[in-house]
C-alpha cells in the first residue's frame, strides 16, 4: 500500500489531534462552584477554541514512533500545551510584549484583568504537572518523573522563561544572529523540543532515536520562529490574529531586521530540510513530523 494511502493528510491528522486536546483540556479545566471559578474561566478563556496544537501534535506523533498508546501521548502532549497557554498569557502582559489581542480576540488581561491573567497563567502552568505526574499518563513512576524533569528544564530558567529573559534584556543590547538564535532555541524553540522528547520518553527511545529527534525539534523550532518574524514583517494583523510590526516598531531585533526577508526565507527553508533529514532512520513512519518541517515555514498564520 502506498504511502498516501496508508496515512492520513497532515492537516486531518493535526485537526484531529487539535479536537482531542481541547476535549482533554475542556475536562481538566473544568471550573468548579465558587468564587475561584473566574480563574477557571480565564484559563479556558485562553486555553479552549483556538491554537494550531502544534506541540502536542509533535508529542503524540513522535510517541507512535515507539507504539505509545495515544491515550499516554495525550495526556503528554497536553502537559506541553498547558504551558504554552501559560506562556501566551504572560507574555501578553504590559509588564513584557504589551499584546492586546491574541487569536483574534482581547488578550487575557484585557478580557479579565492584570492580576487575574497572572493567576490564570500561573495555574495553567502548575496544572501541566499535575497532569504528568498521575500514573494514567505512565504506570511507571520512573518514566513520569523523566518527563517532570524534562518539562521543568524546557520551561524554565534555562529554557522559555530564560530565554524570554534575554529577550527582554536584548532591546537594550547590539544584538546578532547568534544571540537571536539562542533567545529562540530558549524561548521557543525549548518547548518544541521537549514536545517531540515527550514522545520518546513515554516510548523508551534509544540514544540514537532521541538524538535525532532532539536535532529535528531544534531546527523546526528555529524555523518556526523565523517564519513568526517574516509573518510579523509580511502579515496582516486581520490574519494573524495579533498586531504585527510590533516588533520593528520597538526596535527589537529580529532574524528578518538582521537578515533581511529574503536570506531569512532561505534560512527557515535549509533548517526545514535539515530536521527532515533526521529523521531518515525513521522510515515512512515519520512521515507527519516530515509534514510538520514544512508546516511550520508554510502557515499563513
Amino acid at each position: 500500500m502506498s504511502e498516501a494511502k496508508a496515512i492520513a493528510p497532515l492537516s486531518d491528522a493535526m485537526s484531529r489531534g487539535a479536537e482531542a486536546i481541547e476535549q482533554f483540556l475542556d475536562s481538566v479545566l473544568t471550573p468548579p462552584e465558587g468564587p475561584e471559578a473566574r480563574l477557571f474561566n480565564s484559563m479556558r478563556y485562553s486555553s479552549l477554541g483556538g491554537g494550531k496544537r502544534m506541540r502536542p501534535f509533535l508529542t503524540m506523533q513522535s510517541a507512535r514512533l515507539f507504539g505509545v498508546p495515544d491515550s499516554r501521548a495525550l495526556r503528554a502532549g497536553a502537559a506541553v500545551e498547558l504551558v504554552h497557554c501559560y506562556s501566551l498569557i504572560h507574555d501578553d502582559l504590559p509588564a513584557m510584549d504589551d499584546d492586546d489581542f491574541r487569536r483574534g480576540k482581547p488578550s487575557n488581561h484585557k478580557a479579565y484583568d492584570d492580576a487575574t491573567a497572572i493567576l490564570a497563567g500561573d495555574a495553567l502552568l502548575t496544572s501541566a504537572f499535575e497532569v504528568l505526574a498521575h500514573s494514567d499518563t505512565h504506570p511507571e513512576g520512573d518514566v513520569r518523573s523523566e518527563l517532570v524533569l524534562g518539562l521543568t528544564r524546557a520551561a524554565g530558567a534555562n529554557g522559555m522563561v530564560g530565554g524570554q529573559m534575554i529577550d527582554l534584556l536584548a532591546e537594550d543590547m547590539d544584538a546578532d544572529v547568534s544571540l537571536i538564535s539562542r533567545i529562540q532555541r530558549l524561548k521557543t524553540g525549548a518547548l518544541i523540543a521537549f514536545a517531540c522528547e515527550a514522545g520518546a520518553i513515554l516510548g523508551k527511545a534509544n540514544d540514537e532515536q532521541k538524538e535525532a529527534l532532539r536535532r529535528y525539534s531544534n531546527d523546526v523550532g528555529l524555523a518556526f520562529q523565523i517564519k513568526d518574524d517574516l509573518l510579523d514583517t509580511l502579515g496582516k494583523a486581520e490574519d494573524i490574529g495579533k498586531a504585527t510590526q510590533k516588533d520593528a516598531d520597538a526596535g527589537k531585533a529580529t532574524f528578518v531586521g538582521l537578515l533581511g526577508v529574503e536570506e531569512a526565507q532561505q534560512r527557515a527553508e535549509l533548517l526545514c530540510q535539515q530536521a527532515i533529514s533526521y529523521l531518515e532512520i525513521f522510515g515512512d513512519n515519520a512521515a507527519h513530523l516530515r509534514g510538520i518541517a514544512r508546516f511550520a515555514i508554510d502557515r499563513r498564520t
